[in-house]
This record gives C-alpha cells, sequence and structure tokens, in this order.
C-alpha cells in the first residue's frame, strides 16, 4: 500500500475532477446539496454513504455508473485486516438449525 494513503483513508478524484471543472469546495457543496464540511471529509479520502457518492458525481456533471472513474474500490481483503473470511454454510443452514422449533 501507498505510504502517503493511511489506514481507513480511500483516495478518489473528487478534487482533481472539481478543480478541472474550476469550482470551489463551496460550489460543489451547494450544487450536491452536501455540507461543505462533507466535501472536505471525501476529498481527504474519508469514506461517505453511496447516496453522497451519487450527489456528488452528478455535482460533477457524471453519471452514477462513472464512480469507480471517481471513487476506486478498495482494494483490502479480509486477510489484508488480519482477519479470516468465514466459512460457507452447508445445504443444512448455519450450525444449530437441526433442531426442531417448538
Amino acid at each position: 500500500m501507498d505510504a502517503s494513503v493511511k489506514p481507513g483513508n480511500h483516495p478518489n478524484r473528487v478534487r482533481e475532477l472539481r478543480e478541472d471543472r474550476l469550482m470551489t469546495q463551496a460550489q460543489l457543496a451547494r450544487k450536491a446539496r452536501v455540507a461543505l464540511r462533507t466535501i472536505h471529509s471525501v476529498e481527504k479520502g474519508m469514506n461517505c454513504r453511496m447516496d453522497t457518492k451519487r450527489k456528488i458525481l452528478l455535482a460533477l456533471g457524471l453519471r452514477f455508473e462513472d464512480k469507480e472513474l471517481v471513487f476506486p474500490p478498495t482494494r483490502r481483503g479480509f486477510r489484508a485486516l488480519g482477519l479470516e473470511p468465514m466459512p460457507a454454510f452447508g445445504a443444512s443452514g448455519p450450525p444449530g438449525r437441526d433442531e426442531p422449533l417448538s
């Protein structure tokens, strides 16, 4: 992982695209109908809700389908976080489901 990217931060291209359109953070926030603090946080790499991403994309004149060009998916998996994936359940379902319900 890049040393400039801190764990928990998600690099994106919002600032680059906003500046290409000669917009200030305040202008983007107004157009996207989100708080200025939200734009600031997103540009710093903090995660946000999908609805916020949609609003930002539309305010930048992009389609929602372009989201991965602006907000690349994180590449961290379970093992990178020191976790093991949960095992898949068999046909009988999760453990403890064999007992009849009373």
